[in-house]
């Protein structure tokens, strides 16, 4: 599912079936991993369907939403007649709050919806796609922003709950949470812990401390882990050598670079390619 917001905000609702595609060969091309130029929330209504995300497979029960940050990778792998709404909106056109927020539970897992949360959902969601058609009304854009923001500020909280975020977080959680914003930032750039603990005016030790604490790995591991994920990404989703990827990530040294893939991903770049082209 494309979305296109060449004008700001996107808001649609469909519904697909199985039958819409004359051939395998249309369903396939439909399926195509790409990613969306903003942040897209979706909104299952009804069916299931099976969606790739950043190389992790999820099984989706309506109602459900899906959350697409810009930089996530995904594909539909498989569905079984769908309805769908859909709100896409450009970084810009968020409530500063709700994107700090929403950078908290990326890579975020689908939302299952309780009835009365999906009431409330289909509520908001019915509210903003109103607006969406009254493009004579002159204050069109801005209360489609707002109630843009209402929906998405609903959904956060929700995504937030479901991470279960603690409203009092530890002085480790708040460490960890600095420096997987930074690391968003700064990955192509910043390569070691150090550069890391010196932002954030802690020493390295207490930077592993906390990440270790809160993620079960060191500060270097997940540093290495964001860096091939973003080298996964190019590699499913463009056509550029892996040493044109290793020079777009900061490495002008190819086989470290190599080396660091294959060691972190459990396969050379290489063979990565050609498994997920298959």
């Amino acid at each position: 599912m494309t979305v296109d917001i060449s004008q700001g905000i996107s808001i649609d609702k469909m519904t697909i079936k199985r039958s819409d595609f004359d051939t395998n060969a249309q369903f396939e091309e439909s399926g195509q991993s790409h990613r969306d130029e903003g942040h897209t929330f979706h909104i299952v209504e009804e069916g299931t369907v099976i969606i790739e995300i950043d190389f992790q497979i999820h099984h989706i029960q309506a109602p459900a939403v899906v959350y697409m940050h810009p930089n996530q990778v995904h594909r539909i792998l498989e569905f079984e007649n769908i309805t769908v709404c859909t709100l896409a909106i450009k970084t810009e056109d968020i409530n500063p709050r709700y994107l700090d927020l929403m950078e908290e539970f990326v890579p975020a897992k689908p939302l299952v919806l309780t009835e009365e949360t999906h009431t409330t959902v289909s509520n908001i969601f019915s509210l903003c796609f109103n607006f969406s058609v009254q493009k004579n009304n002159n204050l069109y854009y801005p209360m489609l922003k707002d109630s843009s923001n209402t929906l998405i500020g609903f959904l956060t909280a929700q995504f937030l709950s479901q991470n279960k975020t603690a409203d009092n977080p530890s002085r480790f959680e708040i460490v960890a949470r600095s420096f997987k914003k930074l690391l968003e930032e700064n990955y192509r750039t910043s390569k070691r812990p150090n550069e890391y603990a010196a932002k954030l005016n802690i020493s390295i030790p207490y930077l592993n401390e906390c990440i270790k604490h809160t993620t079960g790995f060191s500060a270097s591991q997940r540093i290495h882990d964001r860096i091939v994920l973003e080298a996964k990404r190019l590699l499913y989703h463009t056509n550029r050598s892996v040493k044109e990827i290793a020079f777009d990530l900061g490495y002008e040294d190819y086989p470290y670079f190599s080396k660091l893939f294959a060691k972190v991903a459990g396969m050379s770049a290489i063979a990565f390619r050609n498994k997920n082209h298959d």
